[in-house]
């Protein structure tokens, strides 16, 4: 594990895309995260639920180096992000050095945070042109086909206060897409819309599983959920209490915690 080693081949199916080994997170005296032990696997879709407060959207920020981790380490294809060892301590690295492997893996917040002052197109646009330097009509043309393939290619001139939340959201997806991901993480991307709006958002990330793109979602839709996750892992106080595939964990949960939680969506 140090900055020398390989990446790993992202389309090997039996290295993870992403590696969390006893990760511990804590905010002065509380302890958000202890000891988070989870892979993620190429074209796997694995949904994170949980109380609010259990610490995934938390996990989630900790893979993208959002934010610091306190003991542990994530590797994204066999590379830290946001850390080096260095004699046996891990040592926060360069930003140029975060920054670039940041772009490994995509990121949809639960809000959109486009940039008010571009269009969609320009919002889609933004970083590989500045970030990866690729040529203007090449990203341009690759924007455009981002966004028909989430369903906006008549709204490239419209600015994100001429969007709907909906609409908004897809472009955000379409904004990561963009970047060319391994793993695309989703941090509860339907929960600031209005309920007529989840359903094409959903859509589109359906549509991403479908196509065997690697993600790690924070969701409280559990239709969705039972219906796109390979492996569902259930949250709460920090630790993970048990995961398994959809189907053990809504039909046949073995936790009393995990049986509580779901009963106040499948009542």
């Amino acid at each position: 594990m140090n900055r020398g080693m390989p990446a790993n081949k992202p389309n090997d199916p039996k290295v993870p895309v992403i590696d969390a080994v006893d990760v511990h997170k804590r905010f002065k005296e509380l302890e958000v995260l202890r000891g988070i032990n989870l892979k993620v696997f190429p074209q796997e879709v694995v949904v994170l639920i949980g109380p609010s407060g259990s610490g995934k959207t938390t996990f989630l920020r900790c893979v993208n180096h959002l934010e610091t981790i306190d003991a542990g380490h994530i590797l994204v294809h066999g590379e830290m992000v946001g850390y080096r060892l260095v004699n046996g301590r891990l040592i926060e690295d360069r930003e140029k050095e975060i920054a670039r492997r940041r772009t490994r893996v995509g990121m949809v917040f639960q809000r959109f945070n486009l940039f008010p002052h571009l269009t969609a197109l320009e919002n889609v646009m933004e970083a590989p042109l500045h970030v990866r330097h690729r040529p203007r009509p090449e990203v341009e043309a690759r924007a455009i086909e981002l966004l028909a393939r989430v369903g906006l290619e008549d709204k490239c001139g419209s600015y994100p206060a001429m969007l709907s939340g909906g609409q908004q959201q897809r472009v955000a997806i379409a904004r990561a897409l963009a970047m060319e991901p391994e793993a695309m993480l989703f941090d509860e991307p339907t929960s600031a819309l209005d309920p007529e709006l989840v359903g094409e958002v959903l859509g589109v990330m359906r549509q991403l599983a479908q196509e065997g793109m690697t993600m790690l979602v924070v969701s409280h839709e559990m239709t969705f959920v039972r219906d796109v996750a390979h492996r569902v892992v259930f949250m709460d106080q920090g630790s993970i209490v048990e995961e398994g595939t959809a189907d053990d964990i809504f039909s046949h949960p073995k936790h009393d915690r995990t049986k509580a939680f779901l009963g106040k969506f499948l009542s």
